[in-house]
């Protein structure tokens, strides 16, 4: 077991002993187990999977970030990160639909092609964790 804190800008979303996590990292997916080595990468949009102790999985929306991992202590700065039921569905729908539109327009100016593909991203993988879809 190892202590997990994920935090935003806004508040400390969860602290607590957990037995495993897997994040969403820059380069693939990765877990995290007791007795991990040190570690510090970045994170990128997608789903987290928390086990606590007890073996309950709990699934999260992570917007990207940082994990570190030190001396069975590691730490989760997000943006953002939401659990399922706390997920506005129809937001993020109708932020897809922004986003796709943007990128329809991509060669006009002043459209941020970068900006509007993570928008998308983002409200792609809200949809997907708040309907439970793996």
């Amino acid at each position: 077991m190892f202590k997990l804190s994920a935090v935003t800008p806004e508040k400390i979303v969860f602290e607590q002993d957990v037995s495993s996590i897997v994040a969403p990292g820059a380069l693939g997916y990765l877990g995290i187990l007791t007795d991990h080595a040190p570690l510090i990468t970045p994170l990128v949009i997608g789903r987290l999977e928390v086990k606590d102790i007890s073996g309950k999985e709990s699934i999260f929306f992570i917007s990207g970030g940082f994990l570190e991992v030190s001396n069975n202590i590691a730490t989760i700065l997000a943006d953002a990160i939401e659990k399922p039921q706390d997920i506005d569905i129809e937001r993020a729908k109708n932020a897809e639909k922004r986003a796709r539109e943007r990128l329809a327009h991509r060669n006009d100016p002043g459209i941020d092609v970068a900006r509007a593909e993570a928008a998308l991203q983002r409200a792609m993988w809200r949809q997907k964790i708040a309907s439970g879809v793996k």
